[in-house]
């Protein structure tokens, strides 16, 4: 586990917005330029955290555990834009839950598998890290998830409509995406990454829209 170096007390509340509004573009940017030339990885059968597995899996490795940090870091501005507000409290705190848990799944790294990295058996023994990861992973989104409704009903309190609709539609991306994947349906890992990205860049967009308050 990786600590935070730097306190959120010792940070203004733009700046730490400004972590929420990177965190996820980033962490979709080095995601998927891994996939489009990694030799052997297909996102329609290979998940995006399996990338953190071979000779370059430390890649990915780090674009969790920096993309959870500037989440935990994000999630402590949230909380201060949107303190005393509905949702206020929980959205907040969800979406650090979520940046911690991508951290953990960074440093508890997924069990090579399904062909990759090239030469690996289609199918392998899971190991406790394996097994770790993917705990990490579960509770992250289902963290996300939640954190897009609340922020639903955020805005849906504040009068903004629009933004209300678009996080439902950001946590119902993930919630099918995950669903989707976890039932082995055809093309499940890249229905879990869209629904991830999405989710992700949405509480990307939501603290820029609260950062141009400050």
């Amino acid at each position: 586990m990786v600590a935070v170096a730097v306190s959120p007390r010792s940070l203004s509340t733009r700046s730490l917005l400004t972590c929420a509004v990177v965190a996820a573009p980033l962490w979709a940017a080095v995601s998927l330029a891994q996939a489009f030339t990694r030799e052997g990885f297909d996102l329609t059968r290979h998940p995006l955290s399996l990338l953190s597995t071979g000779s370059l899996g430390w890649l990915q490795i780090a674009n969790f555990i920096v993309a959870g940090v500037l989440t935990v870091l994000g999630a402590a501005g949230l909380r201060r834009a949107m303190h005393g507000t509905p949702g206020g409290r929980w959205a907040p705190r969800l979406l650090r839950v979520s940046g911690l848990g991508m951290i953990a799944a960074g440093v508890l790294v997924m069990d090579p598998g399904a062909g990759f990295p090239a030469g690996t058996p289609e199918t392998t023994t899971l190991s406790w890290h394996g097994i770790g990861h993917m705990a990490a992973g579960s509770i992250s989104f289902t963290a996300l998830i939640a954190a897009c409704y609340v922020l639903g009903h955020h805005f849906s309190r504040t009068g903004h409509r629009p933004h209300a609709i678009a996080s439902r539609i950001a946590g119902t991306a993930l919630l099918i995406g995950n669903a989707w994947a976890m039932t082995g349906g055809p093309w499940g890992s890249l229905t879990l990454a869209v629904g991830a990205i999405t989710a992700m860049l949405w509480t990307a967009a939501t603290a820029a829209h609260h950062r141009s308050a400050h």
